[in-house]
């Protein structure tokens, strides 16, 4: 209990001194509320349009929740099929780098063009950005198996299959955690640049909706739940690696 306690108010002070800050930036300053509100404004704003930001944060988690599952499958599958084939190597890995050269961000507007406002087009956009560091951190830790499990799987006569699932796979799981925590900072900004490219709903939209009709308190408002939803994503990706470290062991 005091340890958590401990770890709650670390959390805490950071977030306190940021907030001491910015009020007295507001304070000394004297810059105009519409250019930058102070905590207590944006807290009020906050309180006073709480379902209009709770109604567009389950939006954006929705699309975030379900581009980050199709990048992660896809990812995964990625990685496992350039494992197990040559020839998949051959064909596929330059096409992978080819495709890293251009930024998943810059596609949205062709993704938003083809697709329209709606859900697809911003699930497609985070699948797209969250893919490609699952696929190459998961393939390039499938692919450094140690010389010593090397050694035992071809003395026991385990196929490439067999060699994949049972030593490269749970060898490989730092990997996949260190492409997921990537997918957990590159998916949140996704969701926001597809939602301000073209939306109708969505914290990105809200955004840009306010700052065209000055609610720039709203603008903050919603920026912050944005940042609580990132957090929340970062915090799930922690645990999860926490989890493993503790029930598998990696070599």
């Amino acid at each position: 209990m005091a340890r958590a306690a401990r770890g709650l108010w670390r959390a805490a002070v950071p977030v306190l001194v940021t907030l001491a800050v910015w009020q007295a930036v507001v304070s000394l300053s004297g810059v105009p509320r519409f250019i930058l509100p102070g905590p207590g404004l944006v807290a009020q704003s906050l309180w006073d349009n709480a379902a209009l930001i709770w109604q567009n944060t389950l939006w954006s988690a929705s699309n975030l929740g379900l581009g980050l599952v199709i990048g992660i499958a896809l990812g995964v599958e990625t990685a496992l099929l350039l494992a197990l084939s040559r020839r998949a190597r051959w064909l596929l890995r330059p096409m992978l780098v080819l495709a890293q050269a251009i930024p998943a961000f810059a596609l949205a507007p062709v993704i938003t063009l083809w697709l329209g406002y709606g859900m697809p087009s911003k699930i497609v956009t985070i699948a797209l950005v969250t893919y490609f560091p699952i696929a190459s951190a998961l393939f390039d830790r499938l692919m450094s198996l140690p010389a010593g499990l090397s050694d035992l799987s071809r003395l026991s006569g385990a196929g490439r299959w067999r060699e994949t699932l049972l030593l490269r796979l749970p060898h490989a799981v730092p990997g996949l955690l260190s492409g997921l925590r990537l997918a957990a900072v590159y998916g949140p900004l996704a969701v926001l640049i597809g939602e301000w490219v073209g939306a109708s709903q969505g914290l990105g939209h809200l955004m840009l909706m306010s700052n065209g009709r000055g609610q720039t308190a709203l603008m903050f408002a919603a920026l912050i739940a944005l940042s609580g939803l990132s957090l929340s994503l970062w915090i799930a990706v922690e645990a999860l690696s926490r989890w493993s470290e503790k029930r598998l062991s990696f070599a």
